[in-house]
């Protein structure tokens, strides 16, 4: 079953080409949800509470003892006690992974072709689906990605900056200036 996430900041998004997963090895497509405190995920919990059911049945004592999560707090990503920039202690993160390119449009659900207006720190909706795994002992419920939603800009993650917060119009200049003449 498709389900539409809340709103999220975008982090590493691989939506355009796919990355090797350093675990299967295999090629694949991403992108890191970053939701806020406020975030309301309790239909992404039931997805995830349906799909441990589906695989190992509604008796909890028989289920598989440590099952991996997929909602994992951010402050897990503290790096020397600092968080990245756009985490938040005790808010939380997913990972949504898929072996095909998903759909990537922006709020007028028209395809968006540059990887530069995707970028980490925009923020975004995605369907996606839960699915419980059992594969090399690990066991647990993931989430698939389907397709992504551009639903707002958002400042750039990673400390890089977009050339609108760079840069100001330069008065009285036309955008087909001839280059030669400013330097005559």
């Amino acid at each position: 079953m498709s389900l539409i996430t809340p709103k999220f900041r975008v982090s590493y998004p691989s939506v355009f080409k796919p990355e090797v997963n350093r675990l299967s090895n295999k090629e694949e497509f991403s992108v890191t949800a970053l939701f806020t405190k406020e975030s309301d995920l309790t239909a992404l919990k039931d997805a995830a509470q349906a799909a441990i059911t589906e695989k190992w049945g509604p008796d909890k004592t028989k289920w598989p003892t440590n099952l991996r999560t997929p909602f994992r707090d951010q402050a897990e990503r503290k790096k020397e006690g600092v968080l990245p920039a756009g985490h938040e202690e005790g808010a939380v993160f997913l990972k949504l992974k898929s072996k095909t390119k998903p759909g990537v449009v922006d709020q007028n659900v028209q395809p968006i072709i540059s990887e530069s207006e995707f970028y980490p720190g925009c923020w975004a909706v995605a369907s996606i689906n839960a699915y419980a795994y059992d594969q090399a002992g690990n066991r647990g419920v993931a989430f698939g990605l389907n397709n992504l939603q551009k639903v707002g800009e958002g400042e750039p993650l990673g400390g890089k900056s977009t050339p609108d917060m760079d840069f100001k119009p330069v008065e009285g200049a036309s955008s087909g200036a001839d280059a030669t003449s400013m330097f005559s």
